[in-house]
Protein backbone atom coordinates (compact mmCIF):
# COMPACT_ATOMS: atom_id res chain seq x y z
CA UNK A 1 0.00 0.00 0.00
CA UNK A 2 1.18 3.23 -1.09
CA UNK A 3 2.58 5.57 1.74
CA UNK A 4 0.55 9.03 2.07
CA UNK A 5 2.51 12.36 1.08
CA UNK A 6 1.92 14.77 4.43
CA UNK A 7 0.24 17.78 3.38
CA UNK A 8 0.81 19.88 6.32
CA UNK A 9 3.03 19.50 9.83
CA UNK A 10 0.90 18.35 13.01
CA UNK A 11 -0.38 20.48 15.57
CA UNK A 12 2.67 19.28 17.59
CA UNK A 13 5.18 20.07 15.48
CA UNK A 14 3.69 23.34 14.83
CA UNK A 15 4.05 23.87 18.29
CA UNK A 16 7.84 22.77 18.18
CA UNK A 17 8.45 25.43 15.18
CA UNK A 18 6.33 28.01 17.13
CA UNK A 19 9.23 27.66 20.02
CA UNK A 20 11.96 27.72 17.69
CA UNK A 21 10.69 31.36 16.06
CA UNK A 22 10.37 32.74 19.36
CA UNK A 23 13.38 32.03 20.90
CA UNK A 24 14.77 33.56 17.40
CA UNK A 25 12.41 36.30 17.53
CA UNK A 26 13.27 37.08 21.47
CA UNK A 27 17.10 37.48 20.26
CA UNK A 28 16.34 39.18 17.00
CA UNK A 29 14.53 41.86 18.81
CA UNK A 30 17.53 42.27 21.67
CA UNK A 31 20.10 42.33 18.62
CA UNK A 32 17.95 45.44 17.14
CA UNK A 33 17.12 47.29 20.01
CA UNK A 34 21.16 47.03 20.86
CA UNK A 35 21.85 48.32 17.13
CA UNK A 36 19.28 51.16 17.34
CA UNK A 37 20.71 52.15 20.32
CA UNK A 38 24.04 52.60 18.93
CA UNK A 39 22.85 54.72 16.21
CA UNK A 40 21.21 57.11 18.63
CA UNK A 41 23.28 57.57 21.78
CA UNK A 42 25.92 60.16 20.99
CA UNK A 43 27.58 61.19 24.52
CA UNK A 44 29.92 57.99 24.86
CA UNK A 45 32.89 57.07 22.60
CA UNK A 46 32.07 60.18 20.79
CA UNK A 47 34.75 63.13 18.92
CA UNK A 48 33.87 65.24 22.00
CA UNK A 49 37.27 64.56 24.13
CA UNK A 50 39.46 64.10 20.99
CA UNK A 51 42.47 66.26 19.61
CA UNK A 52 41.43 68.31 16.63
CA UNK A 53 43.57 66.61 14.46
CA UNK A 54 42.30 62.81 14.98
CA UNK A 55 38.30 64.66 15.25
CA UNK A 56 38.00 64.79 11.30
CA UNK A 57 38.93 61.16 10.90
CA UNK A 58 37.01 59.90 13.83
CA UNK A 59 33.61 61.54 12.99
CA UNK A 60 33.99 60.71 9.67
CA UNK A 61 34.90 56.53 10.93
CA UNK A 62 31.50 57.50 13.24
CA UNK A 63 29.30 58.54 10.42
CA UNK A 64 30.20 54.68 8.35
CA UNK A 65 29.39 52.90 11.67
CA UNK A 66 26.46 54.69 11.99
CA UNK A 67 25.23 54.10 8.65
CA UNK A 68 26.18 50.28 8.70
CA UNK A 69 24.35 50.19 11.76
CA UNK A 70 21.71 51.18 10.27
CA UNK A 71 22.11 49.20 7.82
CA UNK A 72 22.35 46.10 10.08
CA UNK A 73 18.97 47.72 12.08
CA UNK A 74 17.21 47.41 8.67
CA UNK A 75 18.20 43.97 8.00
CA UNK A 76 17.29 42.92 11.66
CA UNK A 77 13.53 44.32 11.10
CA UNK A 78 12.98 42.43 8.12
CA UNK A 79 13.97 39.30 9.86
CA UNK A 80 11.98 40.07 12.46
CA UNK A 81 8.89 40.93 10.63
CA UNK A 82 9.43 37.41 8.66
CA UNK A 83 9.49 35.51 11.73
CA UNK A 84 6.48 37.09 12.98
CA UNK A 85 4.71 36.47 9.41
CA UNK A 86 6.08 33.06 10.30
CA UNK A 87 4.30 32.78 13.52
CA UNK A 88 0.92 34.00 11.61
CA UNK A 89 1.59 30.79 9.04
CA UNK A 90 1.47 28.61 12.40
CA UNK A 91 -1.24 29.80 13.52
CA UNK A 92 -3.25 29.53 10.10
CA UNK A 93 -1.59 26.12 9.42
CA UNK A 94 0.36 26.64 6.82
CA UNK A 95 3.48 26.81 8.42
CA UNK A 96 6.19 24.89 6.10
CA UNK A 97 4.46 24.69 3.13
CA UNK A 98 6.43 25.73 -0.04
CA UNK A 99 4.60 28.61 -1.46
CA UNK A 100 6.04 27.31 -5.43
CA UNK A 101 5.46 23.87 -5.07
CA UNK A 102 2.69 22.98 -2.47
CA UNK A 103 4.73 20.58 -0.93
CA UNK A 104 6.49 20.73 2.75
CA UNK A 105 9.65 21.89 3.26
CA UNK A 106 11.96 19.76 5.12
CA UNK A 107 12.36 19.89 8.81
CA UNK A 108 15.66 20.36 8.55
CA UNK A 109 15.43 23.47 6.72
CA UNK A 110 12.78 25.01 8.24
CA UNK A 111 14.92 24.53 12.31
CA UNK A 112 17.79 26.58 10.23
CA UNK A 113 15.34 29.23 8.58
CA UNK A 114 12.31 29.34 10.37
CA UNK A 115 10.65 32.06 8.36
CA UNK A 116 11.37 30.04 4.67
CA UNK A 117 8.28 30.11 2.44
CA UNK A 118 10.02 27.95 -0.26
CA UNK A 119 12.26 24.17 -0.21
CA UNK A 120 15.42 24.48 -1.86
CA UNK A 121 14.25 23.29 -4.69
CA UNK A 122 11.91 25.95 -5.79
CA UNK A 123 14.34 28.56 -4.42
CA UNK A 124 17.08 26.97 -6.50
CA UNK A 125 14.81 26.47 -9.65
CA UNK A 126 13.89 30.57 -9.30
CA UNK A 127 18.01 31.77 -8.94
CA UNK A 128 18.23 29.68 -12.46
CA UNK A 129 16.26 31.88 -14.38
Amino acid sequence: MAEIEKTRYSDDELEEFRQVILQKLEAAKADYDMLRSTITHTSSNDTEDTSPTYKVLEEGASTLSKEENGRLATHQLKFIRNLEMALIRIENKTYGICKTTGKLIPRERLLRVPHATECIEAKEGRNRR
